[in-house]
């Protein structure tokens, strides 16, 4: 009996469980980043955004598609998945008003400011990048829509001044985006461990 009782309280407490939107969303924009960031490092490649036709290009082995055409297809493939995966997430989570636990909110910034509970904060830190890559994804996908399209959206491509500019802005959405994903994963390893991440997958 006290075997029994032992073997009950050894039991290890059940994992967090995440919502199946939740799981679809992650997976599909995980799978299309991979694909955009090597297509666009393909793209890039063709004409590089700094120094012109002979300067720095990335490796081979971070590129995909093969050649210019072959990684505009793929980026542009992958793109239409990003923005519709975002815009279904967007709809899902301000209809069941999940945005609420999403986003950061006024008590979250004054505990950015004056609290002193460490998970606390890592909370309010987690809402608050989360927060703060909204724009930097629209502005992802606004610019490559603009250079995707300049001759139908003449008036969105306008908005950049010019085609280099253009070409600086969506490619600096990369890395900014990039650190985001790091941010989030260490984030969330603080506030709920290994459990909370294998949780978003399995």
């Amino acid at each position: 009996m006290a075997a029994s009782k032992a073997g009950k309280r050894s039991k290890p407490p059940a994992g967090p469980k995440q919502e199946l939107a939740a799981k679809i969303f992650h997976g599909l924009n995980i799978i299309s980043l991979i694909v955009m960031i090597g297509s666009g490092l393909q793209i890039y490649n063709a004409n590089p955004v700094f120094g012109g036709r002979g300067a720095w290009t990335f490796p081979r082995t971070f590129l995909l598609g093969g050649w210019l055409g072959g990684g505009r297809n793929w980026h542009f493939a992958a793109m239409w998945l990003f923005a519709l995966n975002l815009l279904v997430y967007g709809v899902y989570i301000f209809w069941t008003r999940r945005w609420e636990k999403r986003f950061v909110s006024q008590g979250d910034l004054q505990v950015l400011q004056k609290g002193q509970n460490p998970k606390r904060k890592n909370y309010a830190w987690h809402r608050l990048i989360y927060t703060g890559i909204v724009p930097v994804l629209i502005l992802a996908i606004i610019s490559g829509l603009a250079m995707y399209k300049p001759a139908q959206l003449p008036w969105l491509s306008g908005l950049f001044g010019n085609w280099q500019t253009l070409r600086v802005i969506h490619f600096i959405t990369v890395p900014i985006v990039i650190i985001f994903v790091i941010g989030h994963f260490l984030l969330s390893q603080k506030v709920g461990g290994y459990r909370l991440i294998k949780s978003m997958f399995t």
